[in-house]
């Protein structure tokens, strides 16, 4: 079973999959607890009631540049402590080092290409909304992904992409 994460002090995505079949795919809310370590223990403890039997684990790489109108040095900072907070716990918990992927790189190793000026969370549900079967999304009043809808997406393609990984390895 492969676990991919979303990991953001806001919302975390979290996957599992046994091989192509989705075993889990939520949203883990922080948004209401106040300080980084409360996050933290809450992600801990979401972490923890996982099924037994992971064998790999991805996590999205956070953002390590700059573009206009995106998040400032002060939260991706907190972001990278975070994610790095997340790795250890996994590492902790689970005895696996887990290896990384960028969004744009998980969404290569799945297929999903995203035209210049296309929003790539959108392009990303509704691709997966055609291919997964399993996955479904909850909508707003007006027609928007609910929040924690665009954070289980992304972690169900870094998840897939760390299937795609592992596929070729063992193919080689």
């Amino acid at each position: 079973m492969i676990l991919g994460l979303d990991v953001s002090t806001s919302i975390t995505g979290a996957t599992i999959l046994d091989g192509h079949k989705i075993i889990l795919c939520e949203a883990w809310d922080t948004r209401k607890l106040k300080s980084v370590f409360e996050k933290a223990d809450f992600i801990k403890d979401k972490l923890q009631t996982l099924p037994v039997g992971l064998e790999e684990i991805f996590i999205e790489e956070p953002f390590t540049f700059f573009k206009s109108g995106g998040s400032s040095a002060k939260t991706m900072a907190k972001l990278q402590a975070f994610n790095g907070v997340v790795s250890w716990m996994c590492y902790d918990i689970f005895g696996i080092e887990p290896a990384y992927f960028t969004a744009a790189a998980a969404r290569k190793l799945c297929n999903i290409s995203v035209a210049r000026g296309q929003k790539a969370k959108e392009v990303v549900i509704k691709e997966l909304l055609t291919r997964e079967p399993d996955f479904d999304i909850m909508y707003t009043k007006y027609g928007n992904p609910k929040a924690g809808e665009t954070d289980r997406a992304d972690s169900l393609v870094i998840a897939k992409a760390g299937y795609e990984v592992c596929s070729r390895k063992e193919e080689s």
